[in-house]
Formats: structure tokens, sequence, C-alpha cells
């Protein structure tokens, strides 16, 4: 290269003595522009155009409905398998149903099982059925008329089983402060009442 003021890759500034060139772009990267520039284009006319192929919102619906599908046939099978159900004895189960029992449960239910919003879970007296079968299903389903949720949109049903096979251990435990009286005893009547 020759510094003659003449050449024509040579601009007209400088900068500290540094003078700039204006050489032309490679080849491959020229074509590469080019590329992009007709794939953009594509683009553009199959996707939002033409709408042949699905934008990513339309794809996350295709994908939300196919999992809800396979979802509903998870539970649909735990379902239709609810009274065939038996509590499990497996230590690692009963840890992890004690771990979702203090995470979930605990709040409501006190962490001894004896009761605070909810109905105390180590006396004999049970609302809605006292056999395992019947924990399972009040768990999946929830009491929404009193309070409890339904757990199946929040837990996986091994999860659902592990939690009600550690409720299943709390029954006729003994309880260093007293729980949560039963709650399918009728008031005993004590006298007249200075309201009636």
């Amino acid at each position: 290269m020759s510094n003659d003021p003449k050449e024509p890759l040579l601009l007209d500034h400088n900068y500290d003595g540094i003078q700039e060139l204006d050489n032309n772009l490679p080849r491959w990267w020229v074509w590469l522009f080019y590329i992009t520039i007709i794939y953009a284009a594509i683009y553009l006319v199959y996707f939002h155009v033409t709408r042949t192929g699905n934008l990513s919102a339309a794809e996350y619906d295709q994908e939300m409905k196919a999992g809800a599908v396979v979802k509903n046939a998870a539970m649909g099978k735990f379902e239709s398998g609810l009274s065939t159900l038996t509590p499990s004895s497996d230590a690692m189960v009963l840890e992890n149903g004690r771990q979702s029992y203090a995470k979930f449960c605990a709040p409501c239910h006190r962490a001894d099982g004896g009761g605070l919003v909810g109905p105390n879970l180590t006396d004999d007296y049970w609302i809605h059925g006292s056999n395992y079968t019947d924990t399972v299903k009040v768990i999946w389903d929830g009491v929404p008329a009193k309070g409890m949720i339904t757990w199946k949109t929040v837990l996986k049903p091994d999860e659902i089983q592990s939690v009600a096979s550690y409720i299943y251990t709390l029954r006729g435990a003994k309880l260093a402060t007293p729980g949560k009286l039963p709650e399918n005893q009728t008031p005993v009547k004590t006298g007249p009442s200075q309201f009636e």
C-alpha cells in the first residue's frame, strides 16, 4: 500500500496519524447479508403474511393442549384406581409425605396433626371418612366448602399418596398439647341460656 494521497482506498480524514481505508467487504460476508435478507423476506411471508407456519404463541397453545391431554389421562388413571390404594410403609415415602405435610398441611392442621383451622388428624373422628382412600380423596378433591383447597392442581399423585400415608401414621398419636376437639359430636346442652 502506498501513502499516495490519491490512493482510492484512502479516506480524507485521519486521527492521530492514523488514516482510514475504505476497503471492500469480503464476498462471503456480502453474500451472508444477502442470504439473511432473503431469509427474512421468506420468514415474513411464511409466518406473518400467509400465516402458513405457527408463531411461538400458537406453538405454546398446541403444547399446552397436548400437555393437558397427558395430564388428564394421568389424573383419570389415578382417580380410577383410588379405591385400591393402600397406605405406604416405605420410610422414604413417609419422609417425603412428612416434608410435604409440614409445607402444605401444617398451617391448618398443626405440625403434630392436632388441628388448627382444619380438623384434628390424630383422633378417631373424621368428618369425610376415616379410611385411607377417603383421606386421599379429600386431599385430591379438597373440601372447598370448608376452606380446604383442591391439591390435585398443586401436587402430583405420588406426592398426594405420600402425604396421605404420612397422615395415616398420625392417627392415635399422643399429642404433647391437646388437639382440636372432635368435630363429629354435637354440643352438650349445659343449661338454659340467658339469650333464649
